[in-house]
């Protein structure tokens, strides 16, 4: 929930809310000093953004139920799948909020755009996951790169990511692949 985002983000003190049994540093606090990543920024609502920009500009935070300024010294990365220029125009994202993050900027195409990534990434994936759950697997088959690389990954890297891990947990590739070429479950 937005105010509980608010409070993980910007810290809160005792008795700010139901369940604040407790003062507690936020994110943003504890990162200062360092550096913070804001994932789906452009899903994040309009009055934290508001806050977000605050935060941006003055340095400072504000504790959820306070009244006294903590200073942050933070390096801020973040990511979206939104068209943030769009989201503008819509009026769900903040003009200047945009400006102030639009630093530097890097533009990664979807999966489906640079499958020449494939290979490498599942090789990535499958030696994370081997050691991760303690299995041999090393390799795809020739026949499964293929199937692979013949999907057009709707879910994007995440998607290859849990397919992979699938792949390892299980020890079938094969069996996993045939997902992906069943059709999709027709909407109820």
């Amino acid at each position: 929930p937005e105010t509980l985002l608010e409070a993980e983000l910007f810290c809160h003190e005792k008795g700010a809310f139901t369940g604040a049994t407790q003062a507690r540093r936020g994110h943003f606090e504890e990162a200062h000093g360092g550096t913070i990543f804001l994932d789906e920024i452009g899903d994040l609502a309009p009055a934290l953004q508001v806050k977000l920009l605050r935060v941006l500009q003055e340095h400072t935070v504000t504790p959820v139920g306070g009244n006294h300024e903590i200073a942050v010294d933070i390096r801020l990365i973040s990511a979206t799948n939104q068209d943030l220029e769009s989201e503008i125009k819509n009026g769900r994202f903040r003009e200047d909020l945009f400006y102030r993050i639009h630093v530097v900027s890097i533009e990664m195409p979807p999966l489906r755009q640079r499958m020449s990534d494939l290979t490498d990434l599942c090789a990535v994936f499958i030696d994370r996951f081997a050691r991760d759950y303690g299995k041999s697997v090393r390799t795809l088959s020739a026949e499964c790169l293929a199937v692979l690389a013949g999907h057009d990954w709707p879910g994007n890297i995440r998607e290859l990511e849990n397919m992979i891990r699938r792949m390892v947990v299980l020890g079938n590739e094969f069996a996993v692949l045939q997902e992906i070429n069943r059709e999709p479950p027709a909407p109820a």
